[in-house]
């Protein structure tokens, strides 16, 4: 049997500039920075004190408002993402409810879960006694509770899991839900990735593994990818979804279609817990196959949202990849990096991503790079985006996302063509 086509008819978001995708987009445009110092606890005393934290999202009018304070705040910004992205796709009131809800699912996943109530729940458990921990405590660190009150909540009855591939979740979560669409399992799929990370351990622990920028003067030009002179990524957070439609069901509704999901792939470099491989052999290989998968030519490709985390080792490891898929043809692509402008969202990653290239594809405005002011010399002449918003009309873009473990996982976008 065919594969099913696969279209994007909503989009959601939670993140530093808000929970609003237009004025998200537009801020990227602007090449503003997200980053600024944490307020979310007193972290004088540690060596980064800064990040892309989502500054506000009480939940209000998406969930109950005792739940809302209750809950992790991973769980609601999943939460308010997906419905923000059902409400997008004019899915609310009849339309919600004229929907074969046995083949509508949720997959959202997180790479970290509930690090908030984890943390709280620990220092309870030390200082009181286990008898005084929340009875939440266990649904509320998991990391498929953001996806199961999202489905109890809309009455979807499809497909509904987590995944958590650290930092490649979000395309990872998107690539399995289009896949149970291709194979007819499903006609609509809430998916993509939030993360919730910003707690004293949660920044403690990439401290310590001395993964972070510690540009404290400095914030919005910490996160430099492809600069010779970056010391690390810049936490960030937040949620990103897609409603994924087939085809049929979408043009059925008279839906509104961002672009077409072609195809993806995941793979894994099996070498380090945290570095991947130098030659980005594992990498190109993720990409390689997202393109047979979309059957689409290399050539056709012409915009790439690169992971680009600016760490290191990690931003050249995914240059060497594209210039082994694409050779001479970089010539032709446009590479930019969303997390100059918003630091590593983590799990939340790719979903947030995802958005920032279907919106490229839409608006055909291609957001800057920031802070690239002494670039590496393996760019050679790839046009990174640098500064500037430009205009372009991309034709097929690839959207990457890596994650520890050496995870990989690729998307292969495009303008909907009937």
């Amino acid at each position: 049997m065919a594969k099913k086509r696969v279209v994007v008819t909503g989009l959601g978001i939670v993140s530093c500039f808000g929970s609003d995708v237009g004025a998200f987009y537009q801020a990227l445009l602007e090449g503003r920075s997200g980053i600024r110092p944490i307020t979310a606890f007193p972290c004088e005393d540690f060596p980064t004190r800064f990040a892309g934290e989502v500054a506000e999202c009480s939940g209000e009018g998406y969930l109950d408002k005792k739940q809302a304070r209750r809950v992790d705040p991973f769980i609601r910004y999943a939460v308010v993402a997906g419905k923000k992205a059902m409400e997008d796709a004019s899915l609310e009131g009849h339309a919600l409810e004229a929907l074969d809800k046995t083949r509508c699912g949720v997959v959202i996943g997180s790479g970290m879960g509930g690090m908030s109530v984890f943390y709280e729940g620990v220092k309870t458990s030390l200082t009181k006694g286990f008898k005084r921990i929340t009875p939440f405590f266990v649904p509320y660190i998991i990391t498929n509770m953001g996806g199961a009150i999202l489905s109890i909540d809309l009455g979807f009855e499809g497909p509904n899991y987590s995944i958590s591939t650290a930092c490649a979740t979000g395309n990872h979560s998107i690539i399995a839900s289009a896949r149970h669409i291709q194979n007819g399992e499903a006609d609509l799929m809430i998916c993509g990735g939030v993360e919730a990370p910003i707690t004293p351990p949660g920044l403690g622990g990439f401290v310590v593994i001395k993964a972070l920028s510690e540009r404290n003067d400095e914030p919005t030009k910490a996160s430099r990818p492809w600069d010779k002179t970056r010391d690390g990524f810049v936490m960030g957070e937040g949620a990103g979804t897609l409603v994924l439609e087939s085809l049929d069901h979408a043009v059925k509704r008279g839906a509104k279609i961002y672009g077409e999901y072609l195809g993806g792939y995941v793979n894994a470099d099996a070498y380090h817990m945290t570095t991947p491989r130098e030659d980005g052999s594992g990498v190109a290989l993720c990409m390689q196959r997202a393109l047979e998968d979309a059957g689409v030519a290399k050539e056709e490709v012409n915009y790439v949202n690169a992971h680009a985390t600016s760490t290191p080792v990690g931003d050249l490891c995914e240059i060497r990849g594209i210039k082994t898929v694409f050779g001479p043809l970089v010539d032709n692509l446009k590479v930019n990096a969303t997390k100059s402008l918003i630091g590593h969202c983590l799990g939340a990653a790719g979903g947030i991503e995802a958005i920032a290239t279907l919106k490229a594809i839409e608006t055909g405005k291609l957001h800057p790079t920031l802070n690239v002011s002494q670039p590496e010399e393996e760019l050679g002449d790839i046009d990174i985006v640098k500064d500037h918003a430009q205009k372009y009309t991309p034709r097929v873009a690839i959207s990457n996302s890596f994650g520890f473990g050496g995870h990989n996982a690729t998307l292969v976008l495009g303008p909907y063509r009937e």
